[in-house]
């Protein structure tokens, strides 16, 4: 399938010895087990150069849109979550709450076309497609990130105008877990705020503001923490409409492109890195809630 529907049967057998797919199945995963320990995953036959490559060229631009779509989702949406608890049943409340629900309904690729046509073409603030104007020199590349690649060799027409290719895909990408993030954390806050803990420390003429930042906050957003967690590891797998859309060259995009042509190599490759995104952020987010809930880490030490 790989190779076409009219490939040589010569070429499709070099093919087939070339992944050891001739071989007996536990022969095939060692295989692919040493190499992979290697950072070897083989031949792209989209690319025609070595799958490592092309991660090493497309998981930098795609790491760079999600940690600014992980601080969007993660300061806005804790943000308004706290400022609707706060004005429960007030008109901020209630705004915060429609705006949630339709950013949880809506697709991320909808709010990418309606940027693109508002703010790229009609209104014209901000550019459209790439990493940075062709106008632009890029910078030397130390992490693969414009952002902090321009900043370290001191270009800032570089760094500001990568920002500014960053600001529509970022946002397009935060709205919905930005919302489902203020959703969770207004329900965490609300109920909290019903503890006997809460009605001691208003019996004690506590000022609110400080209730609300010190004794009612850090526990509230352990729900949101883990759920963002989850929601900011899984945009490296449903980024590749936005990356589309934006003609961002990023690993979700070559992801699709990939599967799209049947490159074995490729798709095991963007597996596994998904994969172990998902288990790095997984361990961020369960040391963050053991420092937000002590109890979590105390627990672990007795049950030691």
């Amino acid at each position: 399938m790989a190779m076409g529907p009219r490939a040589p049967e010569l070429v499709v057998e070099k093919f087939r010895e070339d992944l050891h797919l001739n071989d007996p199945i536990h022969i095939q995963y060692y295989y692919w087990i040493r190499g992979a320990v290697r950072g070897d995953f083989g031949y792209s036959i989209l690319t025609k150069r070595s799958v490592s490559t092309d991660i090493k060229e497309f998981f930098p631009a795609t790491l760079e849109l999600m940690l600014l779509t992980g601080i969007i989702m993660s300061v806005f949406g804790i943000g308004l979550g706290i400022a609707s608890a706060r004005y429960a049943n007030k008109w901020i409340d209630n705004a915060v709450r429609v705006l949630s629900y339709l950013g949880v309904c809506t697709p991320a690729y909808v709010f990418a076309i309606l940027f693109l046509l508002i703010f790229g073409y009609l209104l014209n603030w901000l550019p459209t497609i790439g990493r940075l104007s062709p106008w632009i020199d890029y910078p030397p590349t130390i992490t693969g990130l414009i952002t902090v690649d321009s900043l370290l060799s001191g270009n800032f027409e570089a760094f500001w105008d990568g920002f500014k290719h960053l600001i529509m895909p970022s946002v397009a990408l935060a709205l919905g877990p930005m919302a489902q993030g203020a959703r969770i954390t207004r329900a965490s806050m609300a109920d909290n705020l019903q503890r006997d803990f809460i009605a001691l420390e208003r019996s004690q003429a506590i000022p609110e503001r400080r209730i609300m930042s010190k004794f009612l906050l850090r526990i509230s957003i352990i729900p949101t923490v883990s759920v963002l967690g989850l929601d900011f590891a899984s945009q490296l797998g449903w980024a590749f409409l936005v990356e589309l859309i934006f003609n961002w060259p990023g690993l979700s995009r070559y992801g699709i492109q990939v599967m799209l042509n049947k490159d074995l190599n490729g798709i095991t490759a963007v597996i596994m890195v998904i994969g172990v995104m998902f288990l790095v952020v997984n361990i961020i987010v369960d040391i963050i809630v053991s420092w937000l809930d002590p109890r979590i880490r105390l627990g672990a030490e007795r049950s030691q």
